[in-house]
């Protein structure tokens, strides 16, 4: 079975005060790291270095990781500045050396975040499993429910002849 680890995107303070289901989504998350390090599957966690949010901002203390879903010695953080987790980080650098095929992705923001880093992996030859209940976002243009419901049926459906994304809730991941 491919290598698959767990990439946990900006599941920061700063990101969680507020976010819909915020503490149902951090319990999501604490599932998927507690199922990821049973079985030792790599955990990497992306954190948002926003350049005007003053709570996203390095070093304010709301930018650090959620407590709840906080990284344990050796695992790796990689701060980033832009949606997409992979640009100018080094997470594809990262994913290659642990021979990774499959992330498994949780976190926030839904529609920004999750979404480009999810697509960004399908194209860059990963497979991707979202965590259903274990990403989430604020209301915006569509109540925050909604935008999870529609993330969680479109990014399963987006066409690649060699790769895909399933969904799965975290109760159900499976990293062996």
């Amino acid at each position: 079975m491919p290598k698959t680890a767990l990439l946990i995107i900006d599941a920061q303070i700063a990101m969680l005060q507020g976010a819909y289901l915020a503490d149902d989504v951090a319990t999501a998350i604490s599932e998927a790291l507690r199922r990821a390090r049973d079985v030792e599957a790599p955990v990497i966690f992306l954190r948002h270095s926003h350049a005007s949010f003053a709570p996203m901002m390095k070093g304010a203390p709301t930018w650090e990781i959620d407590p709840r879903v906080a990284p344990q010695s050796g695992e790796v953080v990689l701060d980033k500045r832009a949606s997409d987790g992979f640009w100018e980080t080094d997470l594809e650098e990262a994913l290659r050396n642990l021979d990774v095929r499959r992330v498994v992705v949780a976190g926030l923001q839904t529609e920004f975040c999750v979404d480009a880093t999810c697509r960004a992996a399908l194209s860059r030859g990963f497979d991707v499993t979202l965590v259903a209940d274990g990403h989430t976002t604020g209301d915006a243009v569509m109540d925050a429910a909604t935008t999870i419901r529609h993330h969680n049926y479109a990014l399963t459906r987006l066409a690649h002849p060699e790769r895909s994304v399933v969904a799965q809730r975290a109760d159900e991941l499976d990293f062996a």
